[in-house]
């Protein structure tokens, strides 16, 4: 029980985090990504602080024997740059680019109650699917790498 409420606890203070940020807002987003237009940089300092926070306190959090709430760190052991990691990377970053919203932003604004909101998240959640009956049909993305990456 310790264990969802502080994952409850982190969820909630990143959804207030992306509030704050302007996350919640596609114009904003695509405001920032908008290099030739009417381009809004105060995204990059959110992105820089996340960075920052993470470059300091990372390193002194896995010094750790164990995380607060679990028995063992699961860190990502892969690092192989592989065709689902390029091609999933570039879909990412098409959809935020046209759209404005990623994946928690896009779970946050459906408070909102704005169809086109919903349409994206409905769009998001058919795309997880249908890449995951593909996968299990035709073996696309077979692992090519071993387990240590």
């Amino acid at each position: 029980m310790k264990a969802i409420a502080s994952a409850a606890a982190a969820g909630t203070l990143f959804g207030i985090g992306l509030a704050i940020a302007g996350m919640l807002d596609p114009s904003k987003v695509t405001g920032f990504l908008d290099f030739a237009g009417n381009w809004d940089p105060s995204l990059a300092f959110v992105m820089g602080g996340g960075v920052a926070v993470t470059a300091l306190l990372f390193p002194r959090v896995t010094k750790r024997e164990a995380p607060v709430c679990e028995a063992s760190f699961n860190l990502p052991t892969k690092t192989a740059i592989n065709p689902e990691l390029i091609i999933g990377s570039g879909m990412f970053g098409i959809g935020w680019g046209l759209v404005g919203l990623c994946p928690g932003p896009a779970f946050s604004v459906q408070s909102f109650g704005q169809w086109e909101l919903g349409l994206f998240f409905a769009a998001m959640v058919g795309g997880v699917l249908a890449f995951r009956i593909l996968h299990k049909i035709s073996g696309i993305f077979v692992q090519t790498v071993t387990e240590d990456g």
